[in-house]
């Protein structure tokens, strides 16, 4: 049966103005770096996607190497995309990335203008795409001059395959120079993507105010830990769940024993603002104005909808920010 959106899908989400730029993105955005991927059932993907997109979200965030196998979560969203988001190309922002391992050889991976525009090119044929809206550098690359990989980033809008570009996961001093080489290209650096959390909070050392001062915008990767704040692990490490896994290891059982005491408590507070912890650690992040919208991955429609369920409170009294602090001492 033929997708059609809902006609309702503007009436209640609002939108926040990346950076300085032009640009707006949903609060909340559906990452697919797991569970869009070739090993994944196809047709609940697709559910997700359609219900995000019924719900105002309208940013799609890849990387070239989402899977598994790296690439087919694009592959699978091209699938999509010519089957049922086609018409409303010019409602979505759809972004991605290169920097990781994607191919074997010198030009694989990292930050040369050969790796960069050639991952580009593959990006866009396996989505079906003429362009990406968000183009990324995915990682910081101390072999390559950062001139050669913002010149690549640079390139990419000029040859109308990207709109807009970003950074992601780079330091302070290494975004400052970024985006003062960006500058003076003329192609502006729209947006920074860190991992953020209250867990892991290295972008208030100095990032966050940059992005301020430079007028680029931020949207978080990682927002709940890796799942740890949320009830997944309340009790201990469940079957299937990623901690448990082996395969590229992001996430460890001692990770989630030296974090249960303070998630616990965070769970307590979460209750008493009528939240879930993972909707009060959204929230959490989403309370910095510099912070455009937060990333969240979904394995089923209703854990989608539990997550933009957040955005009906985003608020928080300075008791319960001084509390939230305590915890995370």
């Amino acid at each position: 049966m033929p997708y059609l959106a809902s006609d309702s899908r503007y009436d209640s989400m609002t939108y926040n103005r990346v950076g300085n730029s032009g640009l707006k993105l949903p609060p909340i955005s559906l990452g697919w770096w797991y569970n869009f991927g070739g090993v994944d059932v196809f047709e609940n993907g697709r559910a997700i996607a359609r219900r995000a997109f019924d719900l105002g979200v309208t940013h799609f965030d890849f990387g070239n190497n989402y899977g598994p196998p790296p690439g087919s979560a694009e592959e699978n969203f091209g699938k999509m995309f010519k089957q049922d988001f086609h018409p409303y190309r010019d409602e979505m922002i759809i972004s991605t990335k290169a920097g990781y391992l994607m191919w074997p050889g010198p030009y694989g991976e990292w930050g040369s203008r050969k790796y960069l525009l050639a991952s580009l090119d593959q990006s866009l044929k396996r989505m079906g795409l003429d362009y990406v809206d968000i183009f990324y550098s995915h990682r910081p690359d101390h072999d390559t001059p950062l001139e050669e990989t913002m010149g690549a980033l640079d390139s990419a809008v000029r040859q109308g395959k990207a709109l807009y570009v970003g950074i992601s996961s780079y330091n302070p001093e290494q975004t400052r120079r970024a985006a003062q080489i960006l500058k003076e290209l003329g192609t502006p650096c729209l947006i920074h993507q860190p991992s953020y959390s209250m867990l892991n909070r290295w972008v208030e050392d100095g990032l966050l105010d940059l992005l301020a001062e430079e007028g680029i915008g931020c949207i978080a990767f990682s927002p709940l830990a890796q799942g740890q704040l949320t009830d997944r692990y309340l009790n201990g490490i469940p079957t299937g769940a990623r901690a448990s896994k082996t395969l590229g290891v992001w996430l460890t059982p001692e990770d989630v024993k030296k974090n249960l005491p303070k998630i616990q408590k965070l769970n307590e507070l979460a209750k008493g603002r009528g939240q879930s912890l993972a909707q009060m650690a959204l929230a959490w992040i989403l309370r910095k104005p510099v912070v455009t919208s937060a990333l969240i991955g979904a394995s089923s429609v209703q854990q989608l909808e539990d997550n933009l369920a957040t955005l009906n409170n985003l608020n928080f009294s300075d008791e319960e920010l001084d509390k939230i602090e305590n915890i995370l001492e």
